[in-house]
């Protein structure tokens, strides 16, 4: 799909356009713009436009809590075009559907990758692992969601994050009064498995007792089942690695059966339509964000905010976490786009980006080293709660870092 385009195929590629010739022209900085671009044959480079590829899990489990991403990628590309493009070039993208499946996404990439000649990848999926090594070979640039274990084994993938810091998480729940927390996941996914057994030992580390975890199958289970297993437990805390819906479903059990619950925090889900939609059952869920959120304000957001309401006005509210990762993976490829020169070549692109060691994304983010932040998770995250009434999110921690220092 292009960027801006109002038609969305659930099948695995939008085929729009075909274009890119293997092979590489050499050109020199001193060439004109004009020049530069008619000479460059990198795959999804032509003399106009650059043409990249945007994998996302729109169907499958979770894939409502993905459904915002590809605003954020409409809204970057589109205010970068508006700006000129690259070089002088346009940018536009066509989408797969990985369906959250392993197979899908190798077999989709590939699709990109090969039959549509695209430059690079943004991608906002947990199923992109049995893709990684074959990329990594044809030396394709990825950039996105890094919430997998392989992300860190790949020179040629990049994040602006690798998750929040378990310990951080795990020191905001003790900081406001938990102690034994129940972890509640959404399947039994590899990555939600590994990310699980992550926050296992980080709780453990600084004196937090591991009730238990409550692996949920809304299709197979009930939100009141799910609420025994955390009363079993004594738990006085709940750690949702689970998609919004199932968490909202599990917190109204959780209220009608009067369970003494101090602390719940939630790693997806700081999303303004989830206030319209399930606020109240949502009331006191807190949320790591490791961008300023979007209750901060300040010039940044702004930009943000006018990218999202004139190129993406589907996506009706901007404050939508996923949205705003896709933004970020956007505006990095971006940043590569510019760095790689007029004649950009995925090498070239993947060394130059590495080589970044302050990237802030025009102030939505503190400043992140890519040589020196692979497979490192964040380690000072703001926190956002709903409030009592499940009408809005607010700044609880402006600051929590993993040793426990913060404001």
């Amino acid at each position: 799909m292009r960027a801006g385009g109002s038609v969305r195929r659930l099948a695995a590629i939008t085929a729009v356009v075909a274009v890119g010739v293997a092979g590489v022209a050499g050109c020199s900085a001193a060439d004109s713009r004009s020049e530069a671009s008619a000479d460059c044959h990198s795959p999804g480079v032509t003399a106009n436009q650059v043409n990249l590829g945007f994998v996302v899990s729109d169907s499958g489990i979770g894939a409502d809590a993905l459904a915002s991403a590809r605003f954020g990628v409409d809204a970057r590309i589109g205010l970068a075009n508006d700006e000129g493009g690259v070089h002088g070039r346009r940018v536009t993208y066509e989408l797969a559907d990985d369906g959250g499946s392993l197979s899908q996404g190798v077999s989709v990439t590939q699709a990109l990758v090969q039959d549509e000649a695209v430059f690079g990848l943004i991608t906002v999926t947990v199923a992109l692992n049995d893709a990684m090594d074959q990329l990594d070979k044809q030396q394709v640039p990825v950039i996105g969601l890094a919430v997998e274990s392989g992300w860190a084994e790949h020179p040629n993938m990049f994040s602006d994050s690798y998750g929040a810091s378990p310990q951080t998480v795990s020191r905001y729940i003790q900081a406001v009064g938990g102690t034994r927390v129940a972890i509640f996941t959404t399947g039994t996914g590899q990555a939600t498995l590994d990310n699980a057994g992550q926050y296992v030992n980080a709780m453990r580390s600084i004196g937090l007792t591991v009730a238990g975890s409550v692996p949920f199958n809304a299709a197979t289970e009930s939100a009141a089942w799910a609420a025994q297993q955390i009363a079993g437990m004594d738990a006085d805390a709940i750690l949702a690695l689970s998609t919004p819906d199932d968490l909202a479903a599990i917190m109204q059990a959780v209220q009608a059966a009067h369970l003494d619950i101090t602390a719940s925090v939630a790693l997806s889900g700081y999303d303004q339509r989830l206030l319209t939609a399930m606020g109240p059952r949502l009331a006191g869920v807190s949320f790591p964000v490791y961008f300023r959120p979007f209750e901060a304000g300040g010039p940044a957001m702004d930009r943000y905010r006018r990218a999202m309401n004139t190129f993406a006005p589907a996506a009706g509210q901007p404050e939508q976490q996923f949205a705003m990762f896709a933004y970020l993976y956007t505006d990095m490829f971006l940043r590569g786009l510019e760095l790689a020169g007029p004649c950009p070549t995925r090498e070239g692109f993947i060394d130059a980006l590495r080589d970044v060691t302050r990237y802030d994304a025009g102030g939505l983010i503190a400043p992140v080293s890519f040589r020196d932040n692979v497979g490192k998770p964040t380690t000072c995250n703001a926190f956002v709660q709903i409030n009592p009434a499940g009408t809005a999110f607010q700044v609880v921690r402006e600051s929590l870092c993993a040793d426990g220092s913060g404001t």
